[in-house]
């Protein structure tokens, strides 16, 4: 990891693990650290109750360890959308992986399949028209519900 211009040894946005081709990182990495140590502790249980918000359930790839991240999903029909201002951080890499997971959407639980990331820029008709606005920017997580 080599040092950022200003002499921190934190890797830049550019050069983030996060910050893949077609999925970039909108927010600086010290937010994403910020969130996972301080935020996403106090919102998961919050998430749970209200609309808007969700819980994803994931698995470690190598730790094998059981993960609930909030997030902010959309749904359309039977697919469903989260947007990747963070780039393709751990849960997303997580649920490629294991090919499903599950989520807590608003007081019901649903089960995902068919995880995929579609690249900034992609205009897909499928999505919800919210998830269509951010994926000008942004990359889109993507899965079925079972």
């Amino acid at each position: 990891m080599s040092a950022s211009p200003s002499g921190s040894s934190r890797p830049n946005r550019n050069e983030h693990p996060n910050n893949v081709a077609g999925v970039p990182m909108i927010f600086p990495p010290w937010l994403e650290s910020f969130q996972i140590k301080y935020i996403n502790p106090v919102m998961t249980p919050i998430s749970r109750k209200l609309p808007g918000f969700s819980v994803i359930k994931h698995t470690g790839r190598s730790s094998g360890k059981a993960y609930e991240t909030p997030v902010t999903s959309y749904r359309k029909g039977n697919t469903l959308a989260i947007l990747l201002a963070h780039g393709k951080t751990n849960w997303v890499k997580n649920v490629l992986a294991a090919g499903q997971a599950d989520i807590h959407v608003f007081r019901k639980d649903l089960h995902l399949v068919n995880p995929r990331v579609l690249e900034a820029g992609t205009s897909d008709p499928a999505l919800p028209w919210i998830a269509r606005i951010g994926a000008r920017k942004a990359g889109v997580f993507v899965a079925d519900i079972a």
